[in-house]
């Protein structure tokens, strides 16, 4: 007798996509300080796992590379940069996958939202620490 998880269902993929595209169309530096991402982050990396399709390793390995970076406390804008651009491009290309109509639609306005993000993001002109006085004081 063997026990297997039950596949995720396609509502359920959909709600996923849905919550990552609503983080990338917020204030990601913010939504960086919440265990929010984090989540969104390791359900999307879950799902597309579960898809088995050798085609999604690079967006697997990319949004490894993007929660580590996260997680880690210190944000160097040009990898965020890089990394989202490089999710956009090929989540956009991996819309093709999906079987339900539904889910491809919600993957292509994610990849749009992942290259949209990106171009959001600004180089490292600045330190974190004057990112977060400048920050403190627009918020005063």
């Amino acid at each position: 007798m063997s026990f297997h998880k039950e596949p995720k269902n396609d509502t359920q993929h959909q709600n996923h996509l849905d919550g990552a595209t609503k983080i990338l169309n917020s204030d990601l530096q913010e939504e960086a300080s919440r265990a929010g991402l984090d989540n969104t982050l390791q359900n999307w990396i879950q799902d597309i796992k579960d898809a088995n399709n050798p085609e999604f390793h690079q967006i697997v390995t990319d949004l490894q590379d993007l929660k580590a970076h996260f997680g880690s406390g210190t944000l160097d804008k040009s990898i965020i940069k890089r990394l989202l651009n490089r999710l956009g491009e090929n989540t956009v290309k991996a819309a093709v996958f999906a079987e339900n109509p539904n889910t491809a639609e919600r993957v292509t306005k994610l990849g749009e939202a992942l290259l949209a993000a990106s171009k959001g993001v600004q180089s490292n002109e600045t330190t974190p620490a004057q990112d977060l006085a400048e920050d403190s004081a627009a918020n005063k």
